[in-house]
């Protein structure tokens, strides 16, 4: 398995982070490989330079291996580095091991402020492959961040699922239960009460984005009082 982290990629009315993720999996053929992308929140502050509440973006290709990284890195960056928009900081991870001070440290960039230093002392102490690839390289801060965050299989929300069809179909209004499961959702959880449901039709809003929880892809719900559906999807942190 190769982890791979991103941020700081765009700049306001760009296409975001998580976009440019799924772009390098169709550019790179790795949908077919167990390919997933999640969304991280780390520390949001004002002080913290970002363009949209400072998430962070990791891909998972979980049919890959060490002998995969040269070339996951040469093309990663081809593709980055022409796709590079003036005023954004993109930094690049990549790595098949996260040792458990990386998870310490992607779990300490959600609540404080971290320097650019720190990580990149950690990733040459971890032999892990973390890269600036244009502005201040401010980028490197969140990308070391996702790959820690998404080793615990208890942090972010799903972006894309490999064989999940981009634009995607499943796009606002109410869904059955049936539909989510067969997507991939592992369960379709009540967030006041841990009730699974099996059942029944949920609004997903705007675009189904589950959970990873407990090593499981979880759609978080509630009642909703307005009578339009069952459940109503939710999207925490």
């Amino acid at each position: 398995m190769i982890t791979i982290g991103l941020d700081d990629t765009d700049i306001k009315d760009t296409r975001g982070t998580n976009a440019i993720a799924r772009e390098l999996l169709n550019r790179l053929d790795l949908q077919g490989r167990g390919s997933r992308i999640v969304r991280h929140q780390l520390l949001d502050d004002p002080r913290v330079p970002y363009t949209s509440r400072n998430g962070s973006a990791s891909i998972v290709v979980e049919k890959a291996d060490r002998s995969d990284i040269p070339w996951l890195i040469r093309d990663m960056k081809k593709w980055l580095l022409e796709w590079f928009i003036e005023g954004s900081d993109p930094g690049l991870c990549v790595t098949d091991h996260v040792p458990d001070e990386i998870v310490a440290f992607g779990k300490r960039c959600k609540v404080d402020l971290i320097e650019q230093s720190e990580a990149r002392e950690l990733a040459a102490k971890h032999d892990i492959y973390l890269e600036g690839l244009g502005g201040t390289n401010q980028g490197i801060i969140g990308a070391l961040a996702s790959i820690g965050l998404i080793s615990t299989g208890d942090d972010g929300r799903l972006v894309h699922l490999g064989g999940w069809p981009w634009p995607d179909e499943i796009h606002g209004g109410l869904i059955d239960a049936k539909t989510i499961y067969e997507r991939g959702v592992d369960e379709i959880r009540v967030q006041a009460t841990g009730e699974v449901l099996r059942e029944g039709r949920v609004d997903i809003v705007k675009n189904l984005r589950p959970n990873i929880r407990g090593g499981k892809i979880v759609l978080f719900v509630e009642a909703t009082p307005d009578g339009r559906a069952p459940w109503k999807a939710l999207k925490p942190t």
